[in-house]
């Protein structure tokens, strides 16, 4: 056995609870004889298929062999991967592929095609209904980058993960030398779909974490843990790290955990996964910022919706409504990116965003931890597109703009004197917190500290929300 063999079998052995991966289908060959493929050893079709345990939870999972043919997916490699889905939606179990593969097997031609579309077939019946992850370790270009593309989660390899449509010397005016658009670090800022990149040690280890925090299926109405964190616990100070939103949701989670989600791409929009009491709450949030484990500022960005931040958080929002995961949200955005590649997307990216929060059934806290100005918040969980519960930092503001922004509008013609007088009318009248709280938008304003007590209670209390006219056949009296 070689030693991409022995990588494909360890990275199951790595991935799963120790001696609980039972193999499917370990005997099965290429059936297709043509271009001398008969005279090639092809055991397991070049993909380990199967299923485990990950911290006693059960997953199926398939792992292409790069030593058989490249990894290449040929008709009975396809027929595998889909016979694990079929069993994985069958049983309510997620999906998790790790890949290295050099695409389709050009000796099987349009088996191999119709492969492809097989595969496809299998992910888009599973979606919703189990999550998928990938991981890529090796090669994964042209169509098959469709398939960790299809998949709720995905992790690639930093040194030898390659991901691509068309290589970068297939680029008009690029080469690899000048920009490798297939490598991780490119692939993780740029395309959207990739959650994590690391060592391969460092992927299985955030694919074990990313298990325990997701339910297996849709139909387990979440997910819920045993809790012995303090629910009331305070969170000092956490107002100073309001920019960073990933530290607020680190320091309200559960023992300090928080897991997040396509951590390199749109980083002004903050997504990922937290348990309070126990449930597992999927998280959106503005970020304006980046602090270091020593607090000091590393990055910065306007505080504005970006495209890809609005997709970024469409899609996340989708994938708890799908699993019955909770929606938090974090909202602190004062208007909107202002570029010539913004006016080219950002309206329908904001429109799709807005669609997934006020479409969601699940229950949906929003809390304003910093000014919340414009339509930019109001499609931002607010209460007007179907927030249950929507809580506000003390010092926060609600409203239009900044207030002097406002006076300089209104009152162009006017000297500074009237304008800083109205300046001052409208903080008061119009971008005061307690303004919103007053005509109901805002149902309670809170100390930052409290941030981690109310938000329990505000899902303790949310935990049996329905959707709908209530089902009865009459009423009482």
């Amino acid at each position: 056995m070689s030693n991409t063999t022995n990588s494909a079998r360890q990275r199951i052995t790595g991935l799963l609870d120790e001696k609980s991966f039972m193999e499917i289908g370990a005997l099965v060959t290429a059936r297709n004889t043509d271009f001398d493929l008969s005279q090639s050893e092809t055991p397991s079709d070049g993909v380990i298929t199967g299923y485990g345990l990950i911290d006693g939870n059960l997953v199926y999972v398939y792992s292409q062999d790069a030593s058989v043919l490249k990894g290449t997916i040929g008709e009975m490699h396809s027929k595998k991967i889909a016979a694990v889905y079929d069993m994985a939606v069958k049983m309510g179990a997620p999906v998790i592929g790790l890949i290295d593969c050099a695409g389709m097997r050009l000796q099987e031609s349009v088996d191999a095609l119709n492969g492809f579309g097989e595969i496809y077939a299998k992910q888009v019946m599973a979606s919703g209904v189990v999550p998928q992850i990938s991981a890529v370790f090796g090669s994964c270009g042209g169509g098959l980058t469709v398939i960790p593309a299809l998949s709720d989660f995905v992790f690639i390899e930093k040194e030898q993960g390659r991901m691509f449509v068309n290589s970068p010397n297939a680029l008009p005016g690029n080469n690899i030398s000048k920009c490798d658009t297939a490598d991780a670090a490119y692939q993780s800022e740029n395309n959207g779909c990739i959650d994590g990149v690391g060592t391969e040690a460092e992927i299985l280890t955030q694919i074990r974490e990313l298990i325990c925090m997701l339910p297996g299926n849709n139909a387990g109405g979440g997910r819920e843990e045993e809790c012995t964190d303090d629910l009331n616990r305070i969170c000092e100070n956490l107002e100073n790290g309001a920019e960073d939103a990933r530290l607020v949701l680190t320091h309200i989670a559960d023992d300090n955990l928080f897991l997040e989600t396509k951590t390199d791409y749109a980083r002004n929009m903050v997504t990922g996964f937290l348990r309070l009491n126990g449930m597992t709450i999927g998280a959106v949030a503005n970020s304006s910022a980046v602090f270091d484990e020593n607090g000091e500022k590393t990055e910065t960005f306007d505080k504005g919706l970006t495209a890809r931040g609005c997709n970024k958080a469409a899609e996340f929002i989708q994938f708890c409504d799908a699993f019955d995961i909770p929606v938090l949200s974090l909202t602190a955005v004062e208007g909107f990116a202002a570029s010539t590649c913004s006016e080219k997307n950002l309206a329908k990216a904001m429109a799709r965003m807005t669609a997934a929060f006020a479409t969601a059934t699940v229950p949906k806290v929003n809390i304003i931890i910093g000014n919340a100005y414009g339509s930019a918040s109001v499609m931002m969980n607010s209460k007007s597109i179907g927030a249950d519960l929507v809580y506000a930092w003390e010092g926060s503001k609600v409203g239009m703009m900044d207030a002097a922004m406002a006076a300089k509008i209104m009152y162009e013609d006017k000297g500074a004197e009237v304008i800083d007088q109205k300046a001052k009318e409208y903080e008061e009248l119009q971008s005061s917190v307690l303004t919103a709280a007053r005509r109901g938008l805002v149902d309670l304003i809170i100390s930052p500290a409290d941030t981690r007590k109310y938000a329990v209670a505000a899902f303790e209390m949310l935990y049996t929300k329905g959707v709908g006219e209530p089902t009865k056949k009459h009423a009482a009296k």
